[in-house]
């Protein structure tokens, strides 16, 4: 018994002991808390070339390699091809709005781009409304969260919408609710 095989985690989880100590109740031992530390957020950008209020109207449906052993290649494939399907149709569509409101922006006031921000928040809100269906049946059972953030262009103060996968901590069996 002194070879034991270690298999080692492939999890991005680290667990750090911090420098306060908690007495166990149950037999006065002094129990250093560890806290889980999560692998850093997967962001994935927007890929396509019209972008209308900081939303693209496709996402990169490369692999990101952050995913191996969490995710299968084909669930992420599918979930951003659902993801860049509502954007094909609702972001061109936007576009043209917006070019409209653009013309006739002198003549009513600038009252001409307000169904171009009703579009662009219906996009969201469907975007939204996919992933949170996508979270409910897969990912949240497997420790990951998407959702939809604004974040700073790398190169410009311009922002964007971008897809976020962040991990979630797995759930303590050992500590009560």
């Amino acid at each position: 018994m002194d070879e034991v095989d270690i298999i080692a985690e492939q999890q991005p989880l680290e667990l750090t002991a911090i420098n306060h100590y908690q007495i166990n109740d149950d037999n006065n031992d002094i129990v250093p808390p560890c806290t889980a530390r999560l692998a850093e957020p997967i962001i994935i950008r927007g890929a396509g070339h019209i972008t209308v209020f900081a939303l693209n109207n496709k996402f990169d449906e490369e692999y990101p390699q952050a995913l191996n052993y969490k995710v299968s290649r084909a669930e992420y494939q599918e979930t951003i091809k659902r993801i860049n399907t509502i954007l094909r149709k609702s972001v061109p569509m936007n576009f043209k709005w917006l070019l409209f409101g653009c013309i006739c922006c002198c003549c009513t006031f600038g009252l001409s781009l307000c169904p171009v921000l009703c579009l662009n928040k219906r996009s969201k809100n469907a975007v939204n409304k996919v992933l949170d269906w996508e979270n409910a049946r897969l990912y949240h059972k497997i420790g990951l969260h998407w959702h939809l953030t604004k974040q700073r262009c790398s190169n410009s103060t311009i922002q964007e919408y971008a897809l976020m996968i962040e991990f979630r901590p797995p759930l303590s069996l050992s500590h009560p609710d």
